[in-house]
């Protein structure tokens, strides 16, 4: 019994041995991507979305301007995830809508309908850098984030707003992207969930911060936060973004984002 007990005790100290030394072993790179995988991983299985937003837009001086929306979102595993956001007011912006495509590989495809000429214009890809609607968000920041559309590097574990955090800096494959790099805090005790990224410019500068304020968790796995908060550091100025009323697994369809329903959203 007595060396029974000692090889289970060797067996299970061996155990151990090897998970660390499989750890350390492990790139900085390699660390980067199984977190960004896991992370995707843990979000996986809302199917759908919809939630009410209120953007707040916030110049140097201080001075503000409210505008309301709805945004929908729909899943694909095999792709990236295709959602529009629809503005119901102020009058300025009522019925303008965006529709975006993502993609795991290449380029996204974006839309903007405008009701003042009722059409549909394509955004390209040369113009994902430019502000959403005049907030501190670029409309690339309106794709979800899909492991492929980066590289990744381990940093460290750190903390954001007394949470433990894992720091992963995130390389855009596109050569088109506004960025030259993100620095993602990742929280692993809480579902793999964002707490801050650090936004850096082509040129390497810090641009923006985003933070995620307000968690709570959605069929007992989805973590989604009742505010957005980004920080355009060489302007001063910042856009908050107010989540509520969230609904899963809404019953929307592939078909419910097409160009013809971006139409049909914006009338």
């Amino acid at each position: 019994m007595k060396n029974r007990r000692l090889i289970i005790v060797s067996l299970i100290a061996f155990l151990i041995l090897k998970i660390s030394i499989d750890s350390f072993s492990q790139s900085a790179e390699e660390r980067g991507l199984e977190v960004a995988k896991t992370a995707n991983k843990a979000d996986e299985g809302f199917v759908s979305s919809e939630v009410d937003l209120k953007m707040v837009l916030r110049n140097k001086q201080g001075q503000q301007s409210e505008r309301f929306l709805k945004n929908r979102t729909y899943e694909l595993i095999e792709d990236g995830d295709k959602s529009m956001i629809i503005f119901n007011s102020p009058k300025d912006v009522e019925g303008t809508a965006t529709l975006t495509f993502t993609h795991k590989e290449g380029p996204d495809d974006q839309w903007l309908y405008l009701p003042s000429i009722k059409r549909v214009k394509r955004i390209s890809s040369s113009n994902k850098s430019g502000p959403f609607m005049g907030s501190e968000f670029a409309y690339e920041d309106l794709s979800s984030d899909e492991v492929e559309k980066y590289t990744y590097k381990f940093l460290e574990k750190t903390k954001v707003g007394g949470e433990d955090v894992i720091a992963v800096e995130q390389y855009p494959v596109d050569p088109k992207s506004g960025y030259k790099k993100r620095i993602a805090y990742y929280n692993d005790s809480k579902g793999y969930r964002l707490e801050k990224i650090e936004f850096f410019d082509r040129k390497g500068s810090p641009l923006k911060t985003l933070t995620y304020i307000g968690y709570k968790q959605y069929l007992d796995k989805h973590w989604r936060a009742d505010k957005f908060l980004m920080v355009n550091h060489q302007t001063g100025k910042e856009t908050e973004l107010f989540f509520e009323n969230y609904v899963f697994k809404t019953g929307l369809a592939e078909e419910d984002f097409s160009q013809n329903a971006l139409i049909r959203a914006g009338r």
